[in-house]
């Protein structure tokens, strides 16, 4: 099968279309996948750029994302049939194949059905940042009914999902973006208050919007100084949920002194420790929002397709920023 290798950690020029042998189911469980498309997230370009999780393991096939057809069961399978449509993350930290190929093999308990309402570009630009955006809201923050929240860089992978999840929660939205073309996207996504970031101070809007008291929930996507401005968005004994980690001028003062619970979201735990369980639970995560995809409450917003043949290319276009969206493979044989 044709596969785009990672030969060395460097620049998108080390990602290299070849041919490899197809991957074998080795579990009763398995489901072997035609893959029609690939998700491109910034997990990809940082493994591309340091190095995988498994440097010993190299070449590497990098893409958590993938959806495509099921081509063969193994005899322990139920629920999944040749001919099925799935979407799922798996793979792709540097061990298991990524979804930079036109086969792959995963566990039939790690993958959903993809959404009907879907094309297989949307639903492999769906899974990672569907379960990151519900475990920080959900399961990190505890979002209910009639709460506030706060999302930055609403109008990027995880936030433009994290902003309809919110209101399908019947919380109130309150997002950052860089640029009215982005408040305008954001705004047609459900969020009630579109803060400019770069010409505002968002923390005091954030503050002016809650009649000073702040959000319930403050979600930080970006790191560095917007995970301190967190703190400071966040009611008194507030949740604050991060996907990045600290630095060294993390205001951990400010998260004290306001009793905040602070969580960290990184989906790939479960992967990277070996724990099943909570890939089942990922995996159901998908198919809940899968319901809500095909009632026509949740939308995946795709900003640009490319073929697996340029990989390098599509990375160069994550690297510079400024995205609505997200970045898809298209694979075909």
């Amino acid at each position: 099968m044709k596969a785009v290798l990672m030969t060395a950690p460097g620049d998108p020029a080390v990602l290299q279309v070849q041919d490899v042998p197809e991957p074998q189911m080795q579990r009763e469980t398995d489901l072997l996948i035609r893959l029609k498309a690939a998700g491109i997230n910034p997990i990809d370009t940082k493994l591309r750029q340091r190095g995988t999780f498994y440097p010993e393991q190299m070449p590497a096939i990098l893409g958590c994302d993938g959806a495509g057809v099921v081509e063969a069961v193994g005899a322990g399978v139920r629920g999944y049939h040749i001919g099925d449509e799935v979407y799922f993350c798996n793979g792709g930290l540097g061990a298991a194949v990524g979804n930079y190929a036109e086969y792959t093999v995963v566990d039939q308990r790690f993958v959903a059905h993809k959404p009907a309402a879907l094309s297989f570009a949307e639903a492999a630009a769906a899974p990672l940042v569907l379960i990151t955006a519900w475990e920080a809201l959900f399961d990190r923050g505890r979002l209910a009914a009639g709460q506030r929240v706060l999302i930055h860089a609403g109008a990027g992978g995880v936030g433009h999902v994290a902003i309809q999840l919110a209101k399908l929660a019947g919380a109130e939205v309150c997002t950052t973006v860089s640029s009215q073309e982005k408040a305008e996207f954001v705004t047609r996504l459900g969020a009630d208050r579109t803060l400019l970031y770069k010409q505002t101070d968002a923390v005091n809007a954030v503050l002016d919007w809650t009649n000073g008291e702040g959000v319930d929930l403050a979600f930080d996507t970006v790191g560095g100084s917007v995970l301190s401005q967190s703190f400071a968005a966040a009611r008194i004994y507030g949740d604050v949920v991060t996907i990045l980690g600290t630095d060294a001028d993390t205001d951990w003062k400010t998260a004290r002194n306001r009793n905040l619970r602070v969580s960290f979201e990184l989906m790939l735990t479960p992967m990277l420790k070996g724990f099943a369980k909570a890939q089942e639970a990922q995996a159901k995560i998908l198919q809940q929002c899968a319901q809500s995809i095909d009632r026509g409450q949740l939308k995946i917003h795709l900003y640009q397709t490319f073929p697996l043949e340029e990989a390098a290319q599509a990375h160069r276009l994550l690297e510079a920023g400024s995205m609505l969206g997200k970045i898809v493979l298209l694979i075909e044989r």
